[in-house]
């Protein structure tokens, strides 16, 4: 029945998109993109298949994370540890880890320099005006761990005609609350300021599943003139909440370690739990001193805090079952950019830039006895800082009205491995009006991670202060095609790409242990994908908005043995439909299918080419209703994951009371229910 009904919604988003007829333009290829080259360029004359997601998409979505609202869009995967409600969401795109995407907030890398991954779920949806990913090489600009693409999130500006003020409440299963409210004005001439905050709350779908997240920012703006326009922008992001790991195998009974339940039939860990304090604030500055030649000067200040607090349910020697520790990890970035754009004659554009990034890290470890207790002077502490320094220039040439011609190099230096020369070619061809042919190809880089250089050493484990950067380069081929007077577009891409010394933990016989050889990152993987994805977006009538995409990925990796298979956790094949229905009277409905193809877990060793563990594909369904009435006041009604469809997400381990450890999957969020009411002066 679930699939007779995933189906006859699927034929639904289909058939909507067959019937084209006159009607308002979705008119996307004029809109103006900032994040490729960061100046202001039309989508269609970006040598860059691009994702956006404006003002309306994100209001009208049922999604409740960032990371939903990207969820299977054209060479996009969204991935998430689970159904708990502090798990982590990253966006990987074209196949590459969540580490090779590079997330900013107003221009700040909200990329955690010790993981080297930027977890989507912290951010706000209610605060984001805007969110542009930029897909391809994207070193040339913005340096390392941008090898896949960009994404940027723009978070709401005052408005110069009017003083905005919106507050919200709602509630909904697993114990949902949340409390949100936002503020805006001009307060003077060209100066203006936007304010937010909100409050979340869940219980989650499993024991041990909370979360508890507050969080705030300020946007001020000065826009007089062109001479001189400024924005100064900090945010503040607290949460807390419970880790239950993985499903733990059917029949499992709680086990109590010293009095207390350690876990349970339903989470891995009933103790475990977790924390995120993180401060972002930058300035920039924008001055156009001369018709032909705009200045720029962005710094920011980055403070990232985490805090894990792990008890072992059983025996793991050296440690007793009820034993632990307890981890603080502190990231600490100062950046500071400046960039010159020179527009000439002859339809030539000089982007000339010049980075700077310092970073400071900091990781404490502390013993916790059999009680969970912290074993008094036991915290030891590692610190150790990095810098780099990248210039890079980038010319463009718009030959005539069907040619673009792009070019340019980064010369980067890091101060543990040295230097990295990163060339990129783009072209852009538009033989008439209604198509645009666009070509890339640039040569990408990641530096490894504080983790991977100074985990701090002990009998299992150590990092590696000797890695290589991972590098590799990026082709891709994207047609753009509009039809009906731009009332529908669609667009298909082709991509390559391919990395080198990908770093690796695994356990190391050259740095032996006392109890096997330690886990210890190194330079031995190679990966490499193809593939292709297609996109339309359709509004037959002003009533309706259709749009459709589906990727294809073929991601395989090559563990130093020789031996290639397809890329762990990497769907071959991702789906996504969506139709939004609009009435005059201010009535909006929204339906998101979403398909995830099987994805290889795990393998039983380095020269295995079948899975040992296969998450199955899955399906699933998600609806959103809301109602504007007497002019400031919007109800709405959210329920994701309509069919309760069951899946998992990701593999770990499950160690019991003996000290057993198995393969176990975190399980997928299941139907949820949200209803909210905001008013809007």
């Amino acid at each position: 029945m679930k699939t007779k009904m995933y189906m006859m919604t699927a034929a639904l988003v289909l058939g909507a998109a067959g019937t084209v007829v006159a009607g308002e333009s979705v008119a996307r290829l004029d809109e103006v993109v900032v994040t490729a080259t960061k100046t202001a360029e039309k989508l269609r004359d970006i040598p860059n298949s691009v994702v956006i997601k404006d003002a309306m998409d994100i209001d009208d979505s049922p999604a409740k994370s960032l990371g939903e609202l990207l969820a299977n869009e054209p060479g996009l995967d969204w991935r998430t540890y689970g159904n708990y409600g502090g798990a982590s969401e990253e966006i990987h795109i074209r196949g590459m880890g969540g580490d090779a995407t590079q997330v900013f907030l107003n221009g700040i890398s909200i990329n955690s320099p010790s993981l080297g991954t930027a977890d989507l779920s912290q951010l706000p949806m209610g605060s984001i005006e805007r969110v542009e990913v930029v897909k391809g090489p994207g070193s040339l600009l913005y340096g390392s761990g941008a090898m896949a693409g960009t994404v940027n999130v723009l978070t709401k500006n005052p408005q110069q005609d009017k003083a905005v003020l919106k507050v919200k409440g709602g509630f909904g299963s697993e114990g949902a609350l949340e409390l949100a409210a936002e503020q805006g004005m001009y307060v003077a001439d060209g100066l203006g300021y936007y304010l937010t905050a909100s409050r979340k709350e869940t219980d989650g779908f499993r024991d041990n599943s909370n979360l508890r997240h507050n969080d705030a920012s300020l946007k001020l703006v000065y826009d007089k003139n062109k001479l001189l326009t400024a924005s100064l922008y900090g945010a503040l992001i607290d949460r807390e909440y419970g880790v239950p790991g993985v499903k733990p195998p059917a029949g499992t009974q709680d086990h109590f370690v010293n009095g207390t339940r350690i876990y349970s039939g339903d989470a891995a860990s009933l103790v475990d739990e977790g924390s995120d304090r993180n401060l972002y604030s930058a300035l920039e500055l924008k001055s156009q001193p001369i018709s032909w030649l705009t200045l720029g000067l962005h710094g920011d200040a980055v403070n990232m805090k985490n805090y894990l607090y792990q008890r072992n349910n059983g025996p793991a020697w050296p440690k007793a079952a009820g034993e632990g520790e307890e981890t603080w990890v502190t990231n600490e970035v100062l950046g500071l950019e400046g960039t010159a754009e020179m527009r000439l004659p002859e339809g030539v554009t000089l982007l000339l830039g010049s980075q700077y990034r310092d970073y400071d890290y900091t990781n404490e470890v502390g013993n916790l006895d059999s009680y969970g207790v912290a074993v008094a002077g036991s915290r030891t502490e590692e610190r150790h800082a990095v810098f780099t320094r990248g210039s890079y220039g980038e010319a463009q040439w718009q030959a005539n009205q069907y040619l673009k011609l792009l070019t340019g190099m980064r010369y980067e230096e890091h101060s543990m491995f040295g230097h990295e020369a990163l060339p990129r070619f783009g072209m852009v061809l538009t033989p008439q009006e209604t198509t645009t042919i666009k070509l890339g190809h640039g040569k990408h880089f990641k530096a490894p991670t504080m983790n991977d250089l100074y985990w701090p050493e002990s009998d299992f484990a150590r990092g590696n202060p000797d890695l290589k950067p991972e590098t590799g380069w990026h082709s891709d081929l994207t047609v753009e095609q509009s039809f009906l007077e731009k009332k529908l577009i669609a667009s298909v891409s082709c991509f390559k790409w391919n990395i080198d010394d990908k770093i690796d933990w695994a356990p190391n016989p050259a740095f032996p242990g006392p109890w096997g050889d330690k886990w210890t990152p190194s330079n031995i993987d190679t990966y490499e994908a193809t593939g292709w994805e297609l996109g339309l977006e359709a509004k037959p009538f002003d009533f309706l908005r259709v749009g459709l995409s589906y990727t294809h990925t073929n991601a395989e990796e090559e563990k130093g043995m020789g031996v290639w298979r397809q890329a762990r956790y990497t769907p071959s094949n991702l789906f996504k439909g969506q139709i939004d229905y609009f009435l005059p009277s201010g009535l909006t409905t929204s339906v998101v299918v979403r398909y995830v193809g099987d994805r290889p877990a795990s393998y039983a060793t380095d020269t295995a080419t079948d899975p040992q563990y296969t998450l199955d594909s899955y399906m699933t369904t998600d609806f959103r209703i809301s109602q504007r009435f007497k002019d400031h006041w919007l109800a709405a009604f959210n329920c994701n994951n309509i069919f309760n469809a069951g899946y998992d997400t990701n593999m770990g381990y499950f160690v019991d009371g003996t000290g057993l450890m198995t393969n176990q999957k975190y399980p997928g969020a299941g139907r949820s229910i949200f209803a909210s009411l905001s008013y809007e002066f």
